[in-house]
Parts: C-alpha cells; sequence; structure tokens
C-alpha cells in the first residue's frame, strides 16, 4: 500500500509542475520560438541526463521521437491559442489513453476509471470555458494529444521491460534534435528568462517528470496515471490566474469540481488496488 501511494503522490506532484509549465512558457515564448524553446530545454536535460545516467538504450529513442513531435506541435499550439485552450485540448489525450493501454497492454478499464475518465472530459471543457472558433493552435494540440497518450501507455510497457535511467538520455536527445530541425531556419536567440524558464522545466518537468513517470506509472497502471494526470489543466488553470491574472468564470468553476471528482476517483482505485 505504502508504494503506491508513494507512486501517486509522485505523480499527482508531476502533474502539479506540469500544470505550471503552461503559463511560464507561455510569457516566454512571445520572444522565441517554440521549436528553439524546445530545443534549447531538451538539450539542457540531455547533457545533465547523461552525465547521470549514462547514454539510454533503443526504447527510449523512440519514446523520445513521440515526443519529440508531441512537444513540438503543442509548443507551437500554445504560441497560437490560449494557455486555457491548451490544457484542456492536450488533456484529450486522457480518454485516448485507455484505448491505448487495451491496444498495447490488454489493459481494461475499470468502471470506476471510465466514469472519471468521463467525468474529467466533461469536466475539462468546462474548465477551458468551452472550445470556441477552433483554430490552427488547436489543431496542433489535438495531435499532441494523440502523440502523448501513446507515449504514456509506452512508458509503462518499456519501462516492464528496461530499467528507467536508460529511457532518459536517448529520448531527450530526440526530442532535442527534432525540434533542432523543426526550429533550424528560426532566430536562436537567449536571454536570462528563456534560459531560466528552460533550465527549470528541463529539470522539473522533464528529468524528474520523467524518472517519475517510468518508476511509477507501472505501479499503478496506465489508466489510473491518466486520472491523475487530470489534475493537470486544473493546475495549469490555477497558476495562469496567478501568473497571467487570467479570470476564472462561473463555468469553469464547475469544470474544477467535475475534474476533481474524476482526480477523487484515481484516489479510490489507487487505493483499492494496494
Amino acid at each position: 500500500m505504502k508504494k503506491k501511494w508513494v507512486a501517486f503522490l509522485n505523480l499527482i506532484l508531476v502533474t502539479m509542475i506540469w500544470g505550471l509549465t503552461f503559463p511560464i512558457q507561455k510569457l516566454i515564448l512571445t520572444d522565441i520560438s517554440p521549436f528553439v524553446y524546445n530545443a534549447i530545454r531538451f538539450w539542457i536535460a540531455t547533457f545533465l541526463s547523461f552525465f547521470i545516467f549514462g547514454k539510454g538504450n533503443k526504447m527510449g529513442f523512440l519514446l523520445g521521437i513521440i515526443l519529440g513531435f508531441a512537444y513540438a506541435t503543442q509548443t507551437w499550439g500554445l504560441s497560437i491559442t490560449t494557455s486555457s485552450k491548451s490544457g484542456f485540448i492536450t488533456a484529450f489525450y486522457i480518454v485516448l489513453i485507455p484505448i491505448f493501454s487495451y491496444l498495447i497492454e490488454k489493459e481494461k478499464a475499470a468502471k470506476k476509471q471510465i466514469i472519471g475518465f468521463v467525468l474529467a472530459i466533461v469536466g475539462e471543457y468546462f474548465l477551458s470555458g468551452g472550445i470556441n472558433e477552433f483554430n490552427f493552435g488547436d489543431f496542433l494540440t489535438l495531435i499532441c494529444a494523440i502523440l502523448y497518450a501513446l507515449h504514456v501507455v509506452l512508458v509503462t510497457e518499456f519501462s516492464k521491460k528496461s530499467d528507467e535511467k536508460h529511457l532518459l538520455t536517448s529520448q531527450f536527445f530526440a526530442v532535442a534534435v527534432i525540434n533542432s530541425i523543426l526550429g533550424i531556419n528560426s532566430h536562436w536567440v537567449i536571454n536570462i528568462n528563456i534560459l531560466g524558464v528552460a533550465s527549470f522545466t528541463a529539470i522539473f518537468a522533464t528529468i524528474y517528470a520523467l524518472i517519475a513517470q517510468t518508476k511509477y506509472q507501472k505501479v499503478v497502471g496506465s489508466n489510473t496515471a491518466a486520472l491523475i494526470f487530470v489534475g493537470e489543466p486544473i493546475f495549469a488553470t490555477i497558476f495562469s490566474i496567478l501568473i497571467l491574472f487570467e479570470n476564472l468564470s462561473k463555468t469553469q468553476t464547475f469544470g474544477i469540481v467535475l475534474t476533481t471528482f474524476a482526480l477523487i476517483l484515481s484516489v479510490i482505485n489507487t487505493k483499492k488496488s494496494a
């Protein structure tokens, strides 16, 4: 039981950190290409991870290809759409994870998890304030959601076959290379704010987050992890209010309530399976 709760708390912390990245990245994406920013972030993560964990393996590299295009489409989309809409559309991966989980891991979602998935997507729709004027940035973010759902399930699957540390460096390297190529014609500018945000996200939202994912998702399972991750847009909205001074409507408050219930279902499922 203790192992389950340690896994749960670490994944909650990862979710909180991911939520924080939405507004802080929004602050600096007006000054830098999203591809260049991602490249800087993941080159920092690659070098740090290499000196700590070594070079990684082929499974990590495959994860990196998927994650590289997921981050590229998400960050590019975030530069076009709003922080809260990006948080919601990204969260659509939650309802896609059970599909990939069944196809790859043969893991069937429990009834409580299915209810949680429905509450999560409805809650996050209200949390986003609704999707009006669906634009190209939203489309890019939807592609990210599909890729991210696949990545989450493969992290669980591959971490059962490989030591966690061997999935890191090669994964970060692939993401860095992909975004460097996509941003090759962009203006490569680095200032103290960009370097600060890139370093923070490299250490906490990348290295720590991927370590926690590879170590703890296999403990709780992909579907339970997905329900834990429904907290990401909640934290994205809260931090957007605090940092970007975005307003929270009554509809968004209702969305937070529904999404919180989905998160509670993940706690119940963790307790039951402990």
